[in-house]
């Protein structure tokens, strides 16, 4: 069971102002969904093995193969401003 208290600390951090009757049907809702969670609690799912998706989604992307990087000058190339072998960006406040 949810108290009241916890109610309006959920609603202090949701940054909602809630009414005491808002509050009272949460706490009788959110006590309603805690019990169900319990009642779920209690099966045995010793037996049954862990899923990460419900259907079975294999990885699409490719192969992940090293290479070698490009050049300090291919990269400054490229770059619109550069200044002592280093990209220059603009400043950050």
């Amino acid at each position: 069971m949810i108290k009241k208290e916890e109610i309006e600390h959920i609603g202090w951090l949701a940054r909602i102002k809630l009414s005491e009757e808002e509050k009272e049907l949460f706490e009788k809702q959110l006590s309603s969904i805690l019990d169900y969670f319990a009642v779920l609690d209690e099966i045995d799912t010793a037996e049954v093995e862990p899923t990460y998706h419900v259907i079975g989604i294999t990885d699409v992307v490719r192969q992940d193969d090293p290479k070698e990087s490009l050049g300090q000058s291919e990269v400054l190339r490229n770059a619109p401003k550069k200044e002592e072998g280093y990209i220059k960006s603009p400043r950050m406040l």
